[in-house]
């Protein structure tokens, strides 16, 4: 009887008083049937219309009332034959609270990771977020073989979470971090980081205020600069402080084509020739105070633009159109930046470049010494439409069933968490686990409860969790205090995220 009950998750722990209980399946029965009867036998109101038995009535499970709920894992179709014994079409792995996972053979990848990721978390309430580990690890040896042997540069933002920034760095092949904002690069140097590379400018005079006073923070932290004013900021920002800043170029990465009237890419540094950025290095070396270190230029139109997006051929055609020609006119431009540049600072450090979708691309560039990358580790859903890579999604969040309105249909709590970027579909979180559930289109995801449409709700009951993908990385450590670290099935640690440590720097 034990393998009749393949495929699936029982939970909370039975009454001690049922020596054998069943459990069926909520989608077994008519939306709101009771299943109180004589056990072996089907109610009218429990049968097919098309006059076909349910599975659970085929193979002669016995079915009663229990305080169980049963969540579908890849149950065996109607025509397959009965389970009679035990045997290699299903597994019994036990849950934690002394119940059983049955996992079919039949399984699909997510929807063994699925079962993976309830049984490794059924001790623990949702909302939650967890990190495959074992995801995270595939994904940073996957960076690396892209990267060809370039040291690979951490973008925090995209992990955001200090436990996780210190596992990837003391992987070899991994050196130093890129952060976001230069009160958390502060603090990142403070804890032991010794290599921070501040990515984007900054007006933080409090922050300058410390870097230029404490000689371990300033030979820890590079800032991001483009126009000379952002020097003068610096120096307005001193306090008295002496020490020397170290100081990074961006370079503008953009595609320019029909004469400049046409931009493909962020508008980020206005220092796109060589000899503008040629005389912004001019600036910084000319001035008492500052270290010209390094140059940096981030292609998003390249490593962040999917080249294989489904059902839209014409448009990743035309991306991959674009993103062929922006990589030629990027690589040529960037050897003369550097070049230009090294007449100035013939002792530059560093010239960082890439981003998660163009690894191999950028790594393959002469000129460029170091990759960014930082969202590959976590494989959110924007990183899922490229044909140069794939990787397997290691940040997940769970969200709780609440609400069971009516067939087809599971209200979850909250789930609205739409990503940075361009309002649009793309932006937001979606349904990953059970496979299948979809939004409501008059609703979408909400504030406080999220509604989900598709076959799979009907086997899923209040309390049974599903799983969302945000849409991008980092952003989603900002909704949770704490990350759940999973291995295999089980979850080996609880790490705080920027957030659970006190911190929200953006």
């Amino acid at each position: 009887m034990e393998a009749r009950r393949a495929s699936v998750l029982m939970h909370p722990p039975l009454s001690s008083s049922r020596a054998d209980p069943e459990v069926v399946r909520a989608s077994d029965r008519p939306w709101g049937a009771a299943v109180t009867h004589t056990v072996g036998v089907a109610p009218p109101s429990v049968r097919h219309t098309t006059g076909k038995p349910y599975p659970w009535q085929r193979i002669g499970i016995p079915v009663e009332v229990v305080p169980a709920c049963a969540s579908l894992y890849g149950l065996a179709p109607l025509e397959r034959e009965p389970v009679d014994g035990t045997a290699a079409s299903a597994r019994n792995v036990p849950l934690p609270c002394g119940n059983h996972v049955w996992q079919s053979s039949s399984m699909t990848a997510r929807a063994a990771d699925r079962a993976r990721y309830d049984r490794a978390t059924a001790h623990l309430d949702a909302p939650l977020a967890i990190v495959d580990l074992d995801a995270f690890d595939s994904n940073a040896d996957d960076l690396l073989r892209r990267a060809g042997g370039k040291p690979i540069r951490v973008a925090s933002k995209s992990v955001r979470c200090r436990a996780l920034l210190e596992r990837v760095l003391a992987r070899e092949g991994f050196q130093g971090i890129m952060s976001f904002t230069l009160a958390e690069s502060l603090w990142l140097a403070r804890s032991g980081f010794e290599d921070v590379l501040l990515a984007y400018p900054s007006a933080d005079h409090e922050a300058f205020a410390e870097l230029t006073g404490d000689p371990k923070l300033a030979a820890a932290v590079t800032v991001m600069v483009d126009d000379p004013a952002q020097l003068q900021l610096i120096d307005n920002s001193r306090r008295g402080g002496t020490e020397v800043v170290r100081v990074c170029l961006e370079l503008d990465t953009s595609l320019k084509l029909l004469g400049g009237r046409v931009r493909v890419g962020a508008l980020r540094s206005p220092l796109r020739s060589p000899a503008q950025v040629a005389d912004m290095a001019r600036a910084v070396a000319g001035r008492p105070g500052f270290k010209l270190v390094g140059i940096m230029a981030y292609e998003g139109h390249i490593a962040g633009v999917g080249d294989s997006v489904a059902g839209r051929p014409l448009r990743s055609r035309a991306v991959r159109l674009m993103q062929a020609t922006a990589k030629k006119e990027l690589a040529a431009r960037r050897a003369e930046v550097v070049r230009a540049v090294r007449v100035v600072a013939p002792d530059l450090e560093f010239v960082n470049g890439g981003g998660t979708g163009s690894v191999q691309h950028t790594a393959a560039e002469d000129s460029v010494t170091e990759i960014g990358a930082g969202s590959g580790l976590y494989v959110p859903r924007l990183f899922d439409n490229y044909t140069s890579f794939s990787g397997r999604p290691a940040a997940l969040f769970a969200m709780p069933v609440v609400r069971r309105p009516g067939v087809g249909v599971v209200t979850v709590l909250g789930g609205g968490y739409p990503a940075s970027g361009a309002p649009g579909r793309d932006r937001l979180p979606v349904p990953y686990l059970p496979e299948g559930l979809r939004y409501d289109p008059q609703e979408g995801p909400g504030e406080v409860q999220t509604p989900l449409l598709g076959a799979p709700a009907d086997d899923l009951l209040l309390g049974d969790k599903v799983w969302f993908r945000h849409a991008k990385a980092g952003e989603l450590c900002e909704r949770f205090d704490v990350l759940h670290l999973v291995e295999g099935g089980e979850v080996t640690a609880t790490v705080p995220t920027y957030r659970g440590e006190g911190h929200t720097f953006l």
